[in-house]
């Protein structure tokens, strides 16, 4: 007899075919009709499970990921028109882009660019034109160089040529249970006999940025990198982290300093000239933290970069 735990995995299963789907597709059109096809579900059925399972209607899901996506693209390619990106993401016109846009973010595309404090990283022995810019922009550089300070002290970064890295996963939505889902994803992996390869290390793969995603509903693949075959199953997903570049920060931190050793890292990247890919970054871990004296993680960030 099929449990409703089985069920239920199944659902998660057939969702995260959908999501990748999504990610790769936002400029295409994305009907309720093709995805609901892919997931091998009635579109009736498909649209009640992807609300159930991701907390939000598939319509509100690809408009806010499209949203989040023009945010990016303003973010670190300001070369690109406001123009281009509304008709590139499937909106009518750029009023209709600049309302919906505005009602996730507050404010305008054009005054999103604008507030993007990166612009201020470079203007070190540049002339204000006002003093309230350069109070703005000296409030800024103190912040960089804070973090600039903090991360010499507690990393060493290196550019590196990651290889290809396989592994078995689980999708997670929010910064809350992250731990539960790891504990989930072990148990699989030591009833598969995974654990045992000293190679094998957990990790964590960010597909949305805190900086422009709630924190609630970035997207993670929670992982277990391995190069032992394994068949997905239920809510285990098989991936793969492409061949890449990256800045690799070493740490060894707390769980409370891994939003400052981001931010970190990524400042240090901005201020050392190179751009990120399009690829997401992600953590790769090098022990269990309850296990540590000081209760520390040993982690290596990546941010893979062009």
């Amino acid at each position: 007899m099929i449990s409703k735990n089985d069920i239920e995995k199944d659902y998660i299963s057939r969702i995260n075919l959908t999501l990748k789907h999504i990610e790769h597709h936002l400029d295409s059109e994305l009907s309720l009709e093709s995805l609901s096809g892919l997931a091998l579900y009635s579109p009736f059925h498909f649209h009640r499970i992807f609300k159930a399972i991701i907390g939000e209607t598939l319509h509100g899901y690809i408009v806010r990921k499209r949203i989040e996506k023009t945010a990016s693209v303003l973010l670190h390619k300001r070369h690109v028109s406001i123009t281009e990106l509304s008709l590139q993401y499937g909106f009518n016109s750029n009023s209709s882009f600049t309302r919906a846009f505005k009602k996730f973010y507050g404010i305008s595309p054009s005054e999103f660019r604008k507030k993007n404090p990166n612009k201020f990283s470079k203007i070190r022995n540049a002339e204000s034109k006002n003093g309230q810019e350069n109070l703005i922009s000296e409030k800024y550089i103190c912040n960089i160089n804070n973090h600039l300070n903090w991360i010499k002290m507690n990393a060493n970064i290196e550019i590196k040529e990651i290889p290809e890295l396989k592994f078995a996963s689980i999708t997670h939505f929010g910064v809350t249970g992250v731990e539960d889902v790891f504990n989930r994803l072990a148990k699989w992996a030591n009833a598969k006999g995974l654990m045992k390869n000293p190679e094998t290390k957990m990790a964590r793969i960010f597909h949305d940025s805190f900086k422009i995603t709630d924190p609630d509903k970035v997207r993670m693949s929670i992982c277990l990198l391995t190069n032992t075959l394994f068949v997905a199953e239920e809510e285990i997903d098989a991936g793969i982290i492409k061949k890449s570049k990256c800045i690799v920060g070493h740490f060894e931190i707390t769980p409370n300093d891994f939003e400052k050793s981001w931010s970190s890292l990524f400042i240090w990247m901005n201020e050392n000239g190179y751009k990120k890919a399009e690829v997401s970054p992600f953590e790769v871990y090098h022990n269990d933290f309850r296990e540590h004296p000081e209760n520390k993680c040993i982690v290596d960030l990546h941010i893979p970069i062009e």
